[in-house]
This record gives structure tokens, sequence and C-alpha cells, in this order.
């Protein structure tokens, strides 16, 4: 029955050659065409100039503390809004970009990006400060979304290495300007270091987005990977909600992306409260503070993770490549409460957490295009991708639960637990999914069947 819902059998070329009929001849599955290969690298640019809006925001928490006086929890209240803003827009922001394609969507992004930092760069007020985040979020929303629904959209047969590739420009982008903004900070301070990297930013971003474009029908007719479970149907984002594999998606994507966010955000205040932060660190033969190491190492080890899981979920399946990664984040979580206090070890430790947190921004477009169809793949991931969005919640949450502790281990305890939920949802999901492309499969075969007059015999 599975065999028969890939893109390789038959009756599903016999049936789509009429419509395939005056499309160009497509490359063999294998080759990769040169402009698919220009989408690629042009979203990679853009999503590595909209990193640091993200990654980059901890370590300018310190000095508007430091000239403003308001309390972590007050300064983190913008990081909130910033992730808000940034994902549960994104199915808007997505459908626009399915409707008008990628280049407008994100050109409009790059001039948003610029205005964020330099609202943050004039902020005097909390208001201010808040409403900077809120703009940031909606500027990295129209990128971010965009770029990854059109890379799982080129590369059919490598979603997972398509969206982990694009994915990494997030997540790696920020460790290429780590340093330039650290030194940036303390030479001019934090309000010139946002003006000048707004400018920055959105220029290239926005000479970047001039390259984008959709695919042609000769790109979306190749054909699927065969070793993995997908639909032949394209859901709508209405009937994608309908779909019990989207909640049990949603759920662990919400776990494992707060512990994720938890972690950028109050990585600076963990460092402090466990009295390493300007520890000097030797490792690989470099020697510099345990916080700038692990905020360098942390980037390029999320980086790195999202095309290497999303290769090995292409290979090894989805599902199966979250559980372990998801269980690795959960025991790795709760060995830096243990040891956190050795600078070495909170340096290694945190950049084992970034490595197997990263693929969540990987794998979940890729297994979302697999389960429910490519046609609306920006806008259903774009839903899912809300999760975010809600597990930006947990991040003040975590900040005052620690707050009343005394320690962080409290909370980094409470995020490893939500790993290991997550771990085991993935070994659930795969029933469910196989479950409802059946029943889709069997609709399918039933329409064909009215459709030519006949009758087709109810399934056991």
């Amino acid at each position: 029955m599975l065999k028969s819902m890939s893109s390789h059998d038959g009756a599903g070329r016999a049936g789509d050659s009429s419509q395939r009929a005056d499309l160009p001849t497509a490359p063999p599955p294998s080759a990769i065409s040169s402009q698919a290969l220009v989408q690629l690298c042009a979203g990679i640019v853009c999503m590595a100039m909209v990193a640091n809006l993200q990654y980059g925001w901890t370590i300018f928490v310190g000095p508007i503390h430091a000239e403003h006086h308001w309390t972590n929890p007050q300064i983190q209240l913008a990081f909130t809004l910033f992730v808000l803003f940034e994902t549960w827009l994104v199915p808007f922001e997505a459908y626009l970009a399915d409707r008008f394609g990628p280049r407008p969507v994100v050109m409009i992004g790059a001039l948003i990006v610029a205005c964020s930092w330099i609202v943050y760069s004039k902020a005097d007020t909390l208001f201010a400060l808040y409403a900077g985040g809120i703009i940031g979020g909606i500027g990295t929303g129209f990128v971010y979304g965009t770029c990854v629904g059109n890379a799982v959209k080129w590369f059919a047969k490598r979603r997972g290495l398509a969206a982990g590739f694009t994915a990494a420009g997030f997540g790696a982008g920020a460790a290429i300007t780590i340093l330039p903004l650290t030194h940036s900070l303390a030479q001019h301070g934090y309000r010139a270091t946002f003006f000048n990297f707004a400018l920055i930013q959105g220029g290239v971003i926005l000479v970047a987005a001039l390259l984008l474009r959709k695919p042609s029908g000769r790109a979306a007719a190749r054909a699927m990977n065969p070793r993995l479970l997908h639909t032949q149907h394209d859901s709508t984002p209405l009937q994608m909600l309908r779909s019990p594999a989207f909640y049990l998606m949603y759920v662990a994507f919400v776990g494992v992306a707060a512990s994720g966010l938890m972690a950028t955000a109050q990585f600076a205040p963990i460092a402090n409260g466990f009295g390493i932060a300007k520890v000097p660190v030797n490792l690989f033969g470099i020697v510099i503070p345990a916080l700038t190491f692990a905020l360098s190492l942390n980037n390029l080890m999320n980086g790195l993770s999202r095309p290497l899981f999303g290769w090995v979920s292409d290979w090894l399946g989805r599902e199966m490549t979250m559980f372990g990664t998801f269980l690795a984040e959960g025991i790795g979580i709760l060995c830096l409460a243990r040891f956190g206090s050795n600078p070495v070890a909170f340096v290694l430790l945190a950049g084992l957490v970034f490595f197997a947190w990263g693929n969540i921004f990987s794998i979940f477009p890729a297994l979302t295009s697999d389960h429910f169809g490519t046609r609306y793949a920006s806008t259903n991931y774009g839903v899912l991708y809300t999760a975010k969005g809600t597990a930006a919640f947990f991040v003040p949450i975590g900040a005052m639960l620690a707050l009343r502790t005394g320690s962080w281990s409290t909370t980094l305890t409470v995020a490893a637990i939500a790993n290991v939920i997550a771990a085991l949802i993935m070994l659930l999901l795969p029933r469910v999914r196989r479950r409802e492309i059946q029943q889709q499969q069997r609709s399918l075969e039933q329409g064909r069947a009215v459709e030519h007059g006949g009758t087709l015999a109810p399934a056991d």
C-alpha cells in the first residue's frame, strides 16, 4: 500500500501524464539544476542576515540593562514579542510568498528588518524597545518563512538537506558576526552597533532577494524520495488543521523550541549565574572568555546541525532522526544543569545542546511537505512554525523560575523533561501518519473509480 504512495509508482505517472505532457523534460532525479543552487544560496544569505535578530540578542541585554536599569524579565519581554510576531504572522507571510513568489516578500522583509534595529538604537523607553522587537519579528518572519518554503519546493528529493542548509544560515549566520558585534559593542556601544548593523543586514537581504523566484513546473515535477513516507495529496491549511499528526508535531515543536529559545535568550544570564562568563577557556588552541567562546560555538553547532540532520533524515527518516536528537538534547541540558559551573564543561555541553536543537528547523519543514504536500508548503509550515511563538511564552517563565529558586537548575531540568517528552512523541508519530496517508490513498482510489464510472470495494 505505502509503496503505491510514492511518486515513482506507475499509476501515479500514468495519471499525471496528460498534465505533464506540455512540460519540458525534467533532468534525472539525481541532478540539481544551477538555478536551484542559486535559489538555495540566495536563501542562505538572506537567512544569515536575520540571524542576529534572534541569536545576537543576548549580548545586548547587559548593555541595555546597564544604561536603563530595567530588569531582566522586562528586557526579555522584547525578545518574547520578537519571537511571537516572527512566528504567528508567518502563515500570512507565507501565503503571500505562495501567491506572489518569494522576491517581493523578502524585499519587504529586508526593509522591516533594518527598521527594527534602528528603533532599538533609539529606544529610551520599554515601549520603544518592545516596538523594535515586534517590528523585527515581522521582518524576520517575511524572510524566514519564505526562504525555507522556497527551498523545499526546489529540492523535492532532498527536502531535509535543502531546508537544513537554508535554516543553517539562520543558525550559523550569527556565528560569523558574533565577534564583530562584540567588538562593536565594546568600541562604539550598543546604540551605534544596532544602527550600523541594521543598514548592513537590511542591505544584503535586499540584494540577495533579487535572485529569488519560485520553481517552474519542470522543477516541481521531480521525483519524491522513495525512502520516506509521503503523500500524493496537497492539503490546504484548513485540512492540515484537522489532522491529528499536525498536533503531535506541534506539541513536539513547542517542547523542543521552548528549551532552545530559553537557552538562546538567557544564555548570558545563565553563564553569569554559574559564575563562569568571564573565565578564560582554552580549547582547540583558542583562549577566550567562556561566554564568548560558548556563544560562537553554539551558533556554529546550531548551524552545522541543520543541514547535517536534514541530510540524515532524508536517509534514516524524519521521526527517528528527531527522536535521537531530542533525547540527546534532553540529556545535554541535564548535564549542563549539573556540571555547568565548570567553564570547559559549560562550553562543550552548551555546544552539544545547540547541536541537537537546531535540527527542528530543517526536519519539520521537510516533514510538513512530506505529509501535507508541496502546493501549500510555505503556508502549511508557517502554521506549524507558530509553535515557536507559543514556545516563546516559556522564556520569561524560565527567567522567573530561576529568580524564584535562586539558580537555573530547576529551569534547565524542566527544559530537559520537555525534550524527552518530544522524543517519545516521535515514536508515536509514524503510526499516526501512516494511518492518515492510507485514508488519503483510499479516498483517491474511490475518487478515481467514481470518475471512471466504476466502484471500489470498501477497504478492510
